[in-house]
This record gives structure tokens, C-alpha cells and sequence, in this order.
């Protein structure tokens, strides 16, 4: 992952396919096709399925990034495989538009999807999450499901709703999304920093 000051909006721009994930010493090179690739340079940030990435090589139609033993561990990047599909998005740039929410492209932890429900033109999708994530979810917040901006619909006992509308679960990955889907998960940034300091005490002596 890429740990700089980067910040994204969780509105995805594009998908990718993976193309390739070759070893490399300490780690694996991913490799994604994306008409997104001939706007990249070396160097760029991408939030990938919600990590955020560095780009380290390009070519016609594709893009490559390193990844670390540690991310492929705990984060669903260790999952993808050649054909694979992943979500896309540039940082935010200085002066725009802020439509999701502020996501940093860490991630806190992977989730499960638990059910995929259509309802209407819209889906309802159940994602359960670790025990360590539960204080920072709260109906009507945010959370980045793979990098994808949603609101937290309904919430139950280690498991949340999100409503997808017809635009995000065709121009996303979520359309891919079955029971047992492993996704990353990213919680609201605000929310973290309101339970650290609360966690600190918020008097002084």
C-alpha cells in the first residue's frame, strides 16, 4: 500500500481487469488492464479496490503496481486472480468537487458479503465485518466497500446494508459481488478520529 497523503472520494472512475500477478522479491507485481492506463504516469497513486497503490510500470493499456507480502494479507488484494476485476480511482485533486466521502486507501479490515438482494432497479447487499471495526459503524454513516463510497443503510450485530443504485453496480465491481465475496473495507476517517480522542479523554488537569 501506498501511504502517503493521498486522498481519494470513493466515486469510482473506471474498473480493471487484472492481467497478471508475478512474484518479485518480498512480494508480487499486479499488473491491470484499464482504459485508465493512458492517463497514469510512474509514480501515481491508485486506490485499488480501495488499497491505494503506486504505479511502477506501464504499458499500452495496462498498468502495474508492487504489493507487499502485508497487503496481500489483509486486504482482499490477496484473493485476485488473472481475470479478476478490480475498482479504479485517481486521488482527489486540489480544488475539486468532493462527492463521496474522504478515503485514504487504507483499509481497516476485509468484510464477507452475506447476501445480494435485488430490489427493484436497486440492490441491497449485506457485508459482515470484523468485531475490532464495530465502534465506527453507525446507520446513515459512511464506509468505502472496495474503494466504493456507500452509506451504511441498516445495521445488525456484525453485519451492515448497503442500497446500491443501478449506476454503482454497473459501473463497478459490485456487480460481481456473490455470498462469500471477501471486499475491503474502509471506515469513516472522521468517525476513527472522534473514538481516538474520545479513547484519550478529552478533559485536562
Amino acid at each position: 500500500m501506498s501511504y502517503g497523503k493521498r486522498m481519494f472520494t470513493g466515486l469510482i472512475e473506471a474498473t480493471g481487469k487484472v492481467r497478471g500477478l508475478a512474484p518479485v522479491p518480498g512480494g508480487q507485481r499486479l499488473t491491470i488492464e484499464t482504459d485508465l492506463a493512458s492517463s497514469l504516469a510512474l509514480g501515481d497513486s491508485v486506490a485499488t479496490s480501495g488499497v491505494c497503490l503506486t504505479v511502477v510500470a506501464l504499458e499500452p493499456g495496462a498498468w502495474s503496481a508492487d504489493v507487499s507480502p502485508e497487503t496481500l494479507r489483509v486486504t482482499a488484494l490477496g484473493s485476485l486472480a488473472p481475470g479478476s476485476f478490480v475498482n479504479l480511482e485517481r486521488p482527489l485533486a486540489v480544488g475539486s468537487r468532493l462527492g463521496g466521502h474522504f478515503v485514504q486507501g487504507h483499509v481497516d479490515g476485509t468484510g464477507r458479503v452475506e447476501a445480494v438482494r435485488p430490489e427493484g432497479d436497486f440492490y441491497r447487499v449485506t457485508v459482515s465485518y470484523p468485531a475490532a471495526l464495530a465502534a465506527y459503524f453507525i446507520e446513515k454513516g459512511s464506509v468505502a466497500v472496495d474503494g466504493i463510497s456507500l452509506t451504511v443503510a441498516a445495521l445488525a450485530d456484525r453485519t451492515f446494508d448497503v442500497q446500491i443504485i443501478p449506476h454503482t453496480w454497473t459501473a463497478t465491481t459490485l456487480r460481481h459481488a456473490v455470498p462469500g465475496t471477501i471486499v475491503n473495507l474502509e471506515c469513516d476517517m472522521v468517525g476513527k478520529y472522534v473514538l481516538r480522542s474520545l479513547s484519550l479523554g478529552t478533559s485536562r488537569a
